[in-house]
């Protein structure tokens, strides 16, 4: 029976003495220290707060709004990183790969790797491997300010550390490409690459998707957009399709392993917007809804990223070994995007063909 008294903690409900946490239901059997410090951190008038948002904006927009994103949710709280990366776990992974590429480049150095590369190569790296930080840098801004709107704890910190890895890879390129030109003795023009990105053609259809990407009002727009289309069609196209395959036919052991790092970003921010998008298709009062957005997204982006990824092409042919072939890059960049797709179980609209 419930106590009358109006007093503090003078209610019994259901569990009300236990001493496990109970305010949440996990994802799996138990309550894992990712759900812990993630679920409800963020707080939700609709769950706990009677009082409404605590805070508002000076127009009287509520703290977090579901007006700024067009996916709608019977439960924003749903959803869990496959990751479970929350603060301590990233600073630690992101860590462990700046001291795994001081290794690589330390010992590299060591031995003078980089007079090995191949002269023709060493201006990809400049002019093209150069460029590749601008996009990065860019995409991480965006995610940084996108994850704010997020509805809850677990979807800001999805968008918050796919922008930390973002901008901590433009940083490896940045300092990787530095330490090349100083073994070079400024054989590699630091600079070259941002004159690339800004002016480059072969570089203005992935500027012109990022600053589209950038214009969006919707951060989960943006999330998508990134993560779905633009690195399966764009980024990991260069980054995989080209310099991985083609470094060491050109005597360059480091920078693959260097790119390697933003592949492994790659693989763990893809996951967890496939474990988002999923729950949205599948809301079951909204997932027709949110397919409907999703295939509209994919119409707006798919053919800016084909553009741009085919604008890319003719960086395949300025490499003194030809075995790696852009159709081919390309085939497996469809097959990413597609394969995504299936996962999330959206399908591609008819005018956004690859």
């Amino acid at each position: 029976m419930e106590k009358q008294s109006g007093a503090a903690g003078s209610a019994i409900f259901v569990g009300w003495d236990s001493r496990q946490y109970n305010y949440y239901t996990p994802k799996g059997r138990k309550a894992t220290l990712y759900e812990d410090v993630t679920v409800d951190v963020q707080p939700d008038p609709e769950r706990y707060l009677i009082q409404d948002w605590i805070i508002s904006f000076a127009n009287g927009a509520p703290a977090y709004n579901k007006a700024l994103t067009a996916i709608k949710s019977s439960n924003w709280h749903e959803y869990r990183a496959p990751d479970e990366e929350h603060e301590r776990n990233h600073f630690a992974r992101q860590s462990e790969i700046e001291e795994t590429i001081k290794i690589i480049t330390t010992s590299a150095r060591a031995q003078g790797a980089a007079r090995n590369y191949e002269t023709g190569w060493v201006k990809i790296l400049q002019d093209h491997v150069g460029a590749l930080k601008h996009p990065e840098h860019g995409l991480g801004g965006i995610l940084l300010v996108a994850q704010r709107d997020g509805m809850t704890q677990m979807i800001n910190n999805s968008i918050l550390t796919n922008s930390s890895y973002k901008l901590r890879f433009a940083q490896d390129l940045l300092l990787y490409l530095a330490e090349v030109s100083l073994d070079l003795d400024g054989a590699l023009d630091e600079g070259a690459g941002k004159d690339h990105w800004l002016n480059d053609p072969i570089w203005q259809g992935a500027r012109r998707a990022i600053e589209t990407i950038g214009g969006a009002s919707d951060h989960l727009e943006q999330y998508f957009a990134i993560n779905v289309v633009y690195e399966a069609l764009v980024t990991e196209l260069f980054r995989s399709g080209f310099v991985m395959q083609c470094g060491a036919m050109h005597g360059d052991f480091v920078t693959p392993a260097i790119v390697a790092t933003g592949e492994g970003d790659y693989e763990r921010n893809l996951a967890n917007a496939i474990e988002m998008f999923h729950i949205f298709a599948h809301d079951p009062t909204y997932g027709a809804h949110n397919q409907a957005v999703m295939q509209g997204w994919l119409v707006t982006y798919v053919p800016l990223c084909v553009a741009a990824a085919r604008q890319l092409q003719p960086i395949w042919s300025q490499t003194q070994v030809k075995r790696v072939k852009f159709v081919d890059a390309y085939e497996r960049a469809k097959h990413r995007i597609s394969n995504t797709l299936a996962q999330i179980d959206v399908a591609l609209p008819k005018e956004a063909q690859l």
